[in-house]
């Protein structure tokens, strides 16, 4: 380097200047090649001139062997599983993902993986999902991911569970989800602190570009990841198993009833884009689900998204009245009790939910105020506001 830095003191300044063009050049030229060939692995074009996205995916498939009994009963659902799946299972806790449901942003991906679906109006009459994974032996794709609000906190305090989001409400009042998830010392998985490749916005999944807003993706195996580098795998570094102060539903086998049952269930009559409407097939024993007009599917599988029991409980709305523009936060009456309609089996059964604090458990009750058996399978709980219309 010293005999180098000799030649170059010994040369005219011409020469000097000259020396010092070709080295830009030349460093230009390479930090352009390196810059193109990360790029290139992130997106690539095929001969046709179509963009092809070689993103993150879901980083395994892998299936629960048919030949293996499933003598295994999941925490959250009770659905059946093999003893592998319970001891993958086991290492960790639930993972709770914040997944939008604007018109633009469906199909997503996943839902048709997750134990339970909550399901609640964000803002403006667009719902909003809090899907559950916890008893997926594959990992699973996952997204649209949006923020949090406060509301889903508190049905989020009955698991201890990993909580996937990207942002939230911030506004300092009662809806401000992000000074909550503090304050409860939630087990944190927001985007902004954990950043690509565990999160990625893929502008094309849908084969057309959309708002940025609708981009933002992530699998199950990714976020059990990081919640486990942060302490949060089961047991936490604290030695304590999340499930030891769970208190699980009570699960029944099938025992079908009735057949053809038609569930509409609305939010916001104003928007009927998020009207659900819910039918009963006789002959897998399911609910299969139609959100606005067509079949809401999965895109991982392309399959209608269904549910073994649907409930839908009625719960005080209001806004957060927080100075945010719009006044668009909302508050819900998450805890006490309130009007429940539970339908399983092809059959509704009318009640009520209870949920004593904000942690406590929900449970659903019947009119004699025995609580409700589940069917096995996935459970959606869909809040609504008092007095909404729901037809069956």
């Amino acid at each position: 380097m010293s005999k180098i830095i000799e030649i170059f003191e010994n040369l005219t300044s011409l020469q000097k200047t000259l020396t010092l063009v070709i080295l830009s050049v030349f460093v230009y030229a390479f930090s352009t090649s390196l810059s193109y060939s990360v790029f290139s692995g992130i997106l690539k074009f095929q001969g046709n001139g179509s963009l092809v996205s070689s993103l993150p995916t879901a980083s395994n498939i892998v299936e629960e062997d048919p030949d293996e009994p499933k003598t295994e009963s999941c925490p959250l659902d009770g659905s059946m599983h093999t003893r592998k799946a319970r001891e993958s299972w086991e290492k960790r806790r639930p993972l709770a993902v914040m997944i939008e449901n604007h018109t633009e942003a469906r199909p997503q991906s996943g839902l048709s993986s997750a134990n339970i679906v909550y399901e609640a109006v964000a803002e403006g009459g667009i719902t909003r999902f809090m899907a559950l994974f916890y008893c997926n032996l594959s990992d699973v794709q996952i997204g649209p991911v949006r923020s949090a609000r406060t509301y889903y906190l508190d049905w989020l305090g009955e698991y201890d569970a990993l909580y996937g989001h990207v942002g939230g409400a911030n506004t300092p009042g009662p809806a401000d989800a992000l000074g909550q998830i503090i304050r409860y010392e939630i087990k944190d998985l927001n985007q902004f602190s954990i950043g690509f490749p565990v999160f990625w916005r893929d502008y094309q999944r849908l084969g057309h570009p959309v708002a940025t807003e609708h981009t933002m993706y992530s699998t199950t195996a990714k976020l059990w990841e990081v919640g486990s580098k942060r302490g949060w795998a089961n047991p936490d570094e604290d030695g304590k198993s999340w499930e030891k102060t769970f208190i699980p539903w009570t699960f029944k086998d099938e025992s079908p009833e009735a057949q053809n049952q038609e569930v509409k269930v609305n939010f916001w009559e104003s928007q009927p884009g998020y009207q659900v409407v819910w039918t009963y097939d006789s002959e897998t024993n399911a609910y299969l689900r139609k959100n606005g007009d067509g079949n809401h599917m999965d895109l991982n599988n392309n399959q209608q998204l269904s549910a073994s029991n649907v409930i839908v409980q009625f719960q005080r709305e209001a806004n957060a009245n927080d100075g945010y523009p719009g006044n668009v936060h909302l508050l819900y009456g998450t805890t006490g009790s309130g009007k429940a309609l539970i339908f399983q089996n092809g059959k509704a059964i009318e009640g009520k939910w209870v949920k004593q604090s904000r942690t406590a458990r929900s449970k659903y009750l019947d009119q004699n105020g025995k609580e409700i058996e589940f069917l096995r399978g996935p459970i959606w709980i869909q809040t609504v506001p008092e007095g909404s219309k729901v037809a069956y």
